[in-house]
């Protein structure tokens, strides 16, 4: 483990086709003063269009022939909307049949090749692979070592030393405190009542003297929870009493640090295991 080396690290966490020639304009027009009259002002003969041929069908304008066209557009128009919808529920039922099939013949055959998947879809073997495996982490949760009591830190190097040397799955919390402020007082007694409901979390308490903070800390930051993990500050909170106030309990601690998630939950023991605890304990009392 990587010891932190200050206590201070500890707790403050182009154009050319344009042109014209002006030689070439003058030749133009000689040319064009040598060609005769009459010849320039010809005007060309177009022929007349002939008659209009109408090629067609035509219906009655009358107001029974325009009756009966809006009720025939209007009879195709529905028989249209009908067709798209008929289409549309139909392509939707073959979607979803070949889905469903699909999923099925997936199933079907992996359980026919692999009679061993087939078992372990079992809700039996899942239930009873889910309770093994969780045994194994409540197993290694109970080899942390337990403390039981608030450690009172006598100097700066007790102080690294209760992070850095403690086991990475261990809690540290850190009361930084000073005598004489009611909220220290509560928070100091709050934490020995929850030193022995967390036992495997490790508290402490040292005087802000002591832990070589500044005079404005003393007077401003306390008290003050550090909370440390595999010799990282998960939590830095200070002045709780803001929140707190100056007058509170062990209770109210704890719902502190559970919101904030620095200390385990003991409501989120998976039912499992405390299905399996209570028919343990009811197989006792058979017992007796």
């Amino acid at each position: 483990m990587v010891k932190m080396t200050t206590l201070e690290d500890k707790i403050l966490g182009e154009k050319t086709h344009y042109y014209c020639s002006s030689s070439e304009d003058e030749n133009s027009d000689i040319e064009d003063e040598k060609q005769p009259t009459s010849t320039r002002n010809e005007t060309p003969t177009v022929e007349p269009p002939g008659p209009y041929k109408w090629e067609g069908s035509s219906t009655n304008t009358g107001p029974k022939g325009v009756v009966k066209d809006w009720q025939r557009f209007k009879q195709l128009e529905s028989e249209k909307r009908a067709e798209q919808e008929r289409e549309r529920l139909e392509l939707i039922q073959k979607l979803s049949f070949t889905c469903k099939s699909a999923l099925d013949e997936e199933r079907d055959r992996e359980r026919e090749e692999d009679p061993e998947i087939a078992e372990l879809l079992t809700d039996e073997f899942l239930l009873e692979y889910q309770k093994q495996r969780m045994q194994e982490m409540l197993s290694q949760m109970s080899t942390l070592p337990r403390f039981g009591k608030v450690i009172d830190l006598a100097d700066s190097q007790q102080f690294l030393d209760a992070v850095d040397k403690e086991n990475k799955a261990v809690t540290v919390v850190i009361h930084i405190y000073e005598e004489g402020v009611p909220a220290c007082e509560a928070m100091n007694g709050s934490l020995i009542s929850l030193s022995q409901d967390y036992a495997q979390v490790k508290f402490c308490k040292v005087k802000g003297s002591v832990a070589g903070v500044s005079r404005l800390f003393k007077v401003n930051g306390v008290p003050a929870l550090l909370v440390y993990k595999a010799g990282s500050l998960m939590g830095n909170f200070v002045r709780v009493s803001e929140e707190l106030g100056d007058d509170f309990f062990a209770e109210d601690v704890e719902s502190f640090l559970l919101e904030h998630g620095m200390l385990p939950d003991k409501t989120c023991v998976p039912s499992i295991i405390r299905n399996q605890n209570e028919d343990d304990e009811d197989s006792d009392l058979s017992i007796e």
